[in-house]
């Protein structure tokens, strides 16, 4: 399915990784991919401001959602500090000791404790963003197009009705599925 991707839509894809790590998130969801889709614009990201939506506070909404401490409620919950396992790891093995296990080995010690900055090695998707990705194929279908876009994207975006189209009703970005794919059909109609 990659191979039908635009350039600008793998760099979505590819972008929406990036995003994760920022955020120091461990999955990448439907919401990076939104994130990622804002960053490399295209017409996903013209629809998209053109409704209204910002990035930055997508981003923000985003963040707040699903922050790095998420995981570490987790923990919390099961009677885990994980500020009492990072210092006594540091007692131990001295000061950025889990930061050199990272560089050094594979798996989770190679990914820094939630926030404690970015995540590096492979970052997986989440089941919404693979469904995401999933819609768009079908939307691009649906539109008989040989090709994935931004566009497509988009319209994928808000049919897997998942953490990205949570983000923009919270934020104030009036689309959904049937208004985003009217969005869509007219501004490739004005571009071509």
């Amino acid at each position: 399915m990659f191979e039908r991707f635009t350039p600008r839509a793998r760099e979505a894809v590819v972008g929406a990784q990036r995003v994760a790590r920022e955020l120091g998130h461990r999955e990448i969801g439907d919401d990076h991919l939104l994130l990622a889709l804002l960053d490399v614009g295209g017409v996903g990201a013209d629809v998209l401001r053109a409704a209204g939506a910002d990035a930055a506070r997508l981003r923000e909404e985003v963040a707040r959602e699903r922050g790095p401490e998420e995981d570490a409620d987790a923990l919390r919950s099961l009677g885990i500090d994980l500020d009492a396992v990072r210092s006594r790891v540091e007692e131990t093995f001295g000061p950025g000791a889990l930061e050199r296990a990272g560089r050094r080995r594979r798996g989770w010690l190679r990914r820094r404790l939630p926030g404690g900055g970015p995540l590096s090695g492979h970052v997986p998707f989440t089941r919404p963003a693979k469904k995401a990705l999933e819609e768009s194929l079908k939307a691009a279908l649906g539109l008989k197009h040989n090709h994935i876009g931004t566009e497509h994207l988009l319209l994928g975006l808000l049919r897997a009705d998942g953490r990205a189209a949570r983000a923009l009703t919270a934020t104030g970005v009036p689309l959904d599925a049937g208004s985003a794919r009217d969005a869509v059909v007219e501004a490739l109609r004005r571009s071509a």
